[in-house]
């Protein structure tokens, strides 16, 4: 099996390869994959010295599988390429998403779509894939018909570069900036560029994407998205409106038994969830789960994840898992 990870040097390639040791991913050969700047350079999966290729170079080598975290135009470039030599592309920027003829995946709710000849799949958005893991189980039992959510979200989303804004800043340091104002003591309503229509591409790819993950077009998503100075994981304030009317405890359950999410709710102990407990870890947590009592069937939920895992790198390992599992791949159907 072999592997590439295009943008193994970045934030989430750098937690892809983690990922990818941690779970134990059957790989033969790894092809690390970067810019022009970073070709001949090493990086280390389990403990071994990998030298850095080229795109061209990695696409001669023909992987079995490419996991992409390089950023959309890159994508738009390459991953046909890769998938012209049979190469399975599982792409983490914004690039294909919303594209009819690619799948859009979290596994947990949409992995059994996917076929052999899906040869590009795209990774949702960080924040969606928290969002959506949560929503899923309760639009099946009680129908969802509209979605509220305000996101808190850390720095280490939009990468390395405001990571270091906030640590300058909290040192004190004048450095480069990320972002057109400081983010320490900060809340910044302004993730990734504003639309016409007023509202960013962050609002816009939570309103767009869950209706295609859960392939359905019959609930809405009004999205406020904020920038936070916390250094790692997303959290999102999510109000939802039901058909059906719901049982707390029912909920809560329902929650508990989905794979891949943690319920922490009980506020006589201020057991909830929060990024610092988040941090590194591959599950979606969910709490303050509370009845709205302005009006009927109306859910309020708080929910956490670490963006780099879950919301990027996992994620698409998962996707890797399932193409493995059920022999979806050339080396495996062939």
């Amino acid at each position: 099996m072999k592997v590439a990870v295009v943008g193994a040097t970045g934030m989430v390639g750098e937690v892809m390869l983690k990922v990818l040791a941690e779970r134990n991913f059957p790989i033969t050969e790894l092809i690390p994959v970067a810019s022009e700047r970073s070709i001949g350079k090493q990086v280390v999966y389990k403990n071994d010295p990998y030298t850095i290729v080229g795109m061209q170079t990695a696409i001669d080598m023909q992987p079995d599988i490419a996991i992409f975290s390089a950023g959309g135009d890159t994508s738009l470039e390459w991953a046909p390429k890769f998938a012209e030599v049979g190469t399975t592309v599982i792409d983490n920027s914004s690039a294909w998403r919303m594209d009819p003829t690619k799948k859009l995946v979290v596994p947990e709710i949409n992995a059994n779509e996917l076929t052999p000849e899906d040869k590009i799949i795209a990774n949702p958005n960080c924040s969606t894939i928290q969002m959506v893991l949560a929503l899923a189980p309760l639009h099946k039992k009680y129908t969802m018909r509209r979605v509220i959510v305000s996101t808190y979200q850390s720095v280490s989303g939009t990468g390395v570069k405001a990571v270091q804004q906030l640590d300058n800043e909290i040192a004190g340091i004048k450095g480069e900036m990320a972002y057109p104002y400081p983010i320490n003591r900060n809340a910044l309503p302004h993730c990734d560029v504003f639309e016409e229509n007023g509202y960013t591409k962050e609002e816009m790819k939570l309103a767009r994407e869950p209706q295609k993950i859960l392939n359905d077009k019959t609930f809405s998503v009004s999205a406020t998205a904020v920038r936070i100075p916390t250094a790692g994981g997303h959290s999102e304030s999510v109000n939802v409106e039901f058909e059906n009317d719901f049982d707390l405890a029912q909920v809560r359950k329902l929650l508990h038994e989905t794979p891949g999410i943690v319920v922490q709710d009980n506020p006589a102990t201020n057991t909830y969830p929060m990024p610092i407990y988040a941090h590194d870890k591959d599950d979606v947590f969910v709490g303050r789960i509370r009845r709205d009592e302005t009006q009927p069937n109306t859910l309020n939920m708080w929910i956490v994840s670490d963006n780099l895992r879950k919301g990027a790198a996992t994620n698409a390992v998962q996707i890797a898992e399932y193409l493995v599992e059920k022999q979806l791949v050339k080396t495996l159907v062939s």
